[in-house]
Parts: C-alpha cells; sequence; structure tokens
C-alpha cells in the first residue's frame, strides 16, 4: 500500500483532474431551503426526514444573505424522495423556500486530513470523490453545497 499524497501531491491532483467529468458513484439529490434563523426549525425540517423515513446523507447550515435566514442544504440518494421531501418541507411555517438543485447549481466538498495537516478540497461531487478514493486518507468529511 503506497502512503498518503501529501498536500502539494493533492493540490496537483486538484489541477489536473479539475475538468474531467466523472461518472461512476451515486447520484446525490440536493435540496436547498431558506428558513427563520432561530431555535426549533432545524428540529422541524429534520422531523419531515424522520417521518417519513429519509436518510439524509449530507447537511450543511449557516446564516445567508438575507438577514434572519438561514439555508440548509440537504443531500439524499433517492430522487422520488427528495421531491416529497420539497413538497413537505414548504408547507412548514418556518421554511420560507424549498427547492430541488440541479447538478450545475452544486459543488462538493471535504476536509481530508493528511500526514502534512489538514487539506480542504472543493469541486464537483466526483471530483471530490475521486481525490479521496486516490489519498485513502484515514480521516475526511465530505459534503455537499448549493445556493
Amino acid at each position: 500500500m503506497s502512503p498518503s499524497p501529501s498536500s502539494s501531491e493533492i493540490a496537483i491532483s486538484l489541477l489536473l483532474y479539475g475538468n474531467n467529468r466523472l461518472t461512476k458513484g451515486d447520484k446525490m439529490h440536493v435540496i436547498s431551503l431558506i428558513v427563520k434563523n432561530e431555535f426549533g426549525v432545524m428540529q422541524r425540517v429534520m422531523g419531515e426526514f424522520t417521518r417519513n423515513k429519509i436518510n439524509v446523507e449530507t447537511i450543511v447550515v449557516g446564516k445567508c444573505e438575507q438577514p434572519g435566514k438561514s439555508r440548509i442544504v440537504l443531500s439524499v440518494n433517492d430522487k422520488d424522495q427528495a421531491s416529497m421531501a420539497v413538497i413537505r418541507l414548504q408547507k412548514l411555517q418556518d421554511v420560507y423556500a424549498a427547492q430541488l438543485v440541479e447538478a450545475s447549481g452544486q459543488s462538493a466538498y471535504a476536509l481530508i486530513s493528511t500526514s502534512d495537516g489538514n487539506v480542504g478540497v472543493v469541486g464537483e461531487s466526483m471530483q471530490v470523490e475521486e481525490l479521496i478514493e486516490r489519498c485513502n486518507p484515514e480521516k475526511y468529511v465530505k459534503a455537499l453545497n448549493a445556493l
């Protein structure tokens, strides 16, 4: 087994593979929400996924460009479940907007632990997945995001 690449090798890989469109792996369906930025909203949103037995693969939450509001970006494996979730989420009082995001509006990122320290990677989902596989890190986290 070869050693994990250094952070400079990862950066070179990003440059070399940045324009490739990879087709392997599962396609994630991304849901973007604009919600009230207040206590309990996340619990109510996640309750819809729990009630419908939908597994959330990734989740990113933070304040957004609209004052008093936050953006929640979730990914799920099944398109029908994602579509159903959007319809149900649009009915919640705390949700101002809910939509499925096309692949062209998505990006992925990962934080990879290497022997040289942590390295952040940003790109298309399959590109980031390819780098994770090539690096074979002991620890990493990958998520999808969209606006």
